[in-house]
C-alpha cells in the first residue's frame, strides 16, 4: 500500500485561517498589524522566488511587509546599517534576511545584529540558547513546520526512535534538539523522542535511518533516502529543496513511498509550513512585544 502523503499545502492553509483571525483581533483592538522587513541581497533567482512568496503570504493573511533589495557588492556596513535602522522601527516586528548572502558578507555578524526580540528565523545566538534551555522566544521556521506536520496528522513522537539527517544550524540540529527536548507548558512542541542526528560522516548510514520510526531528510542530496534505507512503515519527512534538470526535487527517492506509512512530497510539503511558521513568528513577536 502506497505511502500516505502529508499535504502540506493543505495544512499551511489551515494553519494561515488562524493567523488571518488573530490577526484580525489584534488590528480591531487598535493595534498595529504585524510587520515584516525581508532583507534581499544580490540577484539570486531562487532567493527572489522565495521572497516573493513570503511576502504575498503575509499579504493574504494581513501581515504588512517592506522589502529592501541590495546590490549583490553592497558594503557590510550598509547592511548593518539597514539592520539597525529597522531594529529600531517600532512597525517592525520581524526581520528576515533572505539566505545565501554573497561570500564577502560575514553571515554571523549580519545575523547576530538582527534584535533578538524581532529575530523571527531564530538564528540569533540568544535565540537558540532560548531553544536549547526549553524557553523558546520562537521556534526555527522549517524545524517548527515538520514539527507542526506531525502533530496535525497525529503522529506522535514521544518515545519514538527518530533520525534527522543532515545537521544544519537551518534545519537539522535545531530539529533534532527540538525533537529531543521535554515537552511543557514553555515548550509546548517539545518532542519527547530518542534522536539520531546523522550526517555526511555518519557510518553505516543505512542502517542507522531502518531503526527510525521517524525519518527526517534535510542534507540537500537528491534522492539520497532510498526505500532499502526506510523502516516498513515508517514516517517519513523529506526537507530537501535540490534543483534537477529545472524540477524540484526532495532528497528521498520516489521508490520510499512504497515502503514508508507516510511521506511529505516535494514540493508541497514541508516548503509550504516553513513559511506559515514565519507568519506565525512574526505575529508572536508582535504579540510579545505589544500585546
Amino acid at each position: 500500500m502506497p505511502a500516505i502523503r502529508l499535504d502540506g499545502k493543505l495544512l499551511a492553509q489551515t494553519i494561515r485561517l488562524e493567523i488571518v483571525a488573530r490577526v484580525a483581533v489584534r488590528v480591531a483592538d487598535g493595534k498595529h498589524a504585524p510587520g515584516l522587513a525581508a532583507i534581499l541581497v544580490g540577484d539570486n533567482p531562487a532567493s527572489h522566488v522565495y521572497v516573493r512568496n513570503k511576502r504575498k503570504a503575509c499579504e493574504e493573511a494581513g501581515i504588512r511587509s517592506w522589502l529592501f533589495p541590495l546590490a549583490a557588492n553592497v558594503p557590510q556596513r550598509d547592511l548593518l546599517n539597514l539592520i539597525a535602522e529597522l531594529n529600531a522601527n517600532p512597525e517592525v516586528h520581524g526581520i528576515l534576511v533572505q539566505l545565501p548572502l554573497p561570500p564577502h558578507l560575514d553571515e554571523k555578524a549580519v545575523l547576530d545584529a538582527v534584535d533578538p526580540t524581532i529575530d523571527v528565523d531564530c538564528f540569533h545566538p540568544e535565540n537558540v540558547g532560548l531553544l536549547a534551555a526549553g524557553y523558546p522566544r520562537f521556534y526555527p521556521c522549517t524545524p517548527h513546520g515538520c514539527l507542526q506536520m506531525l502533530r496535525r496528522t497525529g503522529v506522535e513522537t514521544a518515545g519514538k526512535e527518530v533520525v534527522v539527517v543532515g545537521r544544519s544550524n537551518i534545519v537539522g540540529k535545531p530539529l533534532a534538539m527540538m525533537l529531543a527536548l521535554k515537552r511543557t507548558d514553555k515548550n509546548p512542541m517539545g518532542g519527547d523522542a530518542t534522536v539520531t542526528l546523522a550526517h555526511s560522516q555518519t557510518k553505516n548510514l543505512a542502517e542507522v535511518c531502518r531503526r527510525a520510526e521517524i525519518l527526517i531528510a534535510a542534507v540537500g542530496v537528491p534522492g539520497l533516502i532510498t526505500a532499502e534505507m526506510v523502516r516498513p512503515g515508517a514516517v517519513v519527512l523529506d526537507v530537501g529543496m535540490n534543483s534537477v534538470d529545472g524540477k524540484l526535487v526532495g532528497d528521498v527517492h520516489p521508490g520510499v513511498a512504497a515502503v514508508a506509512c507516510s511521506l511529505s512530497p516535494v514540493p508541497g510539503g514541508v516548503g509550504p509550513m516553513t513559511i506559515a511558521m514565519l507568519l506565525e513568528n512574526t505575529l508572536r513577536a508582535a504579540e510579545l512585544l505589544d500585546g
